[in-house]
């Protein structure tokens, strides 16, 4: 009866735990998909899509690195040997995809770039098969066609006049296969046991490092610290847009499987659509209520409890 009890005990608490995880990742997408309210302020300050992505970069490095210092100053200690799990997650996942995903709205419509970059899931479960074992169940592809023909309607992009060519579909791809690679390399410094913070700061101090070449770091300096209330807004931008959101999806990644936290995290593009109908006074057609329904259907579809294998 004991050995019973204490099971019921374990399994409770890993249920409680898996739960807990899956809400950070959740709230991760959510906080993404959020970006839009400070991107078009800071837009009309004069910066760029660059000028932004650096911005990002530089301060959440900086914020971490002040956190680190006043938190646990062990947590910058890491091994020259897993340097490449931080340039995985800096370059070729942070400064990789903005480099796609920037290109490809200017050669195409940003209902298509935006599809084409939520090919990520698609490549997180692919990879993950592949490097880490998991599982592809039916469960989770079925989860993952309901969230991507959701996305296909909050986008718009049936009927889009945006013009795919085999540059744009490659270069789309591209952005979709470095916002996955996040997850992964993330999830190669998680089981060399580093923490959630260490990974959070070396990432953005490497995006920094990639970005700082495509920008004017004085001009962007100026337009984002020209006024206390520029100053604010650079600060909550990068605190509810980075610091905090990557933080716990690197923490969720530790309990839910990569291609599962890709699915929940497609929440992002849902709660950007409801942003614009909330604070910019975008249209709600039926279509996009279809998509939304359709996107929190494959969140819910992939946390159900089903092995089964493909």
């Amino acid at each position: 009866m004991n050995n019973k009890n204490t099971k019921n005990t374990k399994n409770t608490k890993n249920s409680k735990t898996n739960l807990l995880n899956v809400i950070y990742i959740l709230l991760a997408g959510i906080l993404w998909g959020c970006m839009g309210l400070f991107v078009r302020p800071l837009s009309q300050k004069g910066l760029n899509s660059w000028d932004i992505v650096f911005l990002r970069a530089v301060l959440t490095a900086v914020c971490m690195g002040i956190f680190l210092l006043i938190y646990d100053r062990r947590l910058f200690k890491i091994k020259l040997k897993d340097i490449w799990c931080f340039l995985g997650t800096g370059l070729l996942s942070i400064v990789f995809f903005n480099l796609c995903y920037f290109k490809e709205i200017t050669l195409t419509s940003l209902s298509v770039a935006a599809i084409l970059l939520y090919t990520a899931p698609a490549f997180v479960m692919i990879i993950s098969r592949l490097c880490f074992k998991e599982l592809l169940t039916r469960r989770n592809v079925i989860a993952l066609i309901f969230s991507f023909v959701g996305l296909i309607f909050v986008t718009g992009v049936i009927g889009d006049s945006g013009r795919l060519t085999l540059r744009t579909l490659l270069i789309g791809l591209g952005a979709g296969l470095g916002y996955a690679l996040y997850s992964i390399f993330g999830r190669y410094a998680l089981e060399r046991g580093y923490h959630s913070f260490t990974i959070s700061f070396y990432t953005f101090l490497f995006a920094t490092i990639g970005t700082v070449f495509f920008v004017s770091p004085i001009t962007v300096g100026k337009a984002a610290f020209s006024s206390p209330k520029s100053v604010l807004l650079s600060i909550t931008f990068v605190l509810v847009s980075t610091v905090i959101p990557y933080i716990i999806y690197t923490i969720g990644l530790k309990a839910v499987e990569n291609g599962k936290a890709a699915i929940i995290a497609s929440i992002e593009p849902v709660v950007a659509t409801m942003n614009g109908i909330l604070w910019f006074h975008e249209k709600m057609t039926p279509g996009v209520l279809v998509g939304i329904v359709l996107v929190l259907g494959g969140i819910v579809i992939s946390n159900s409890s089903s092995k089964q294998r493909m």
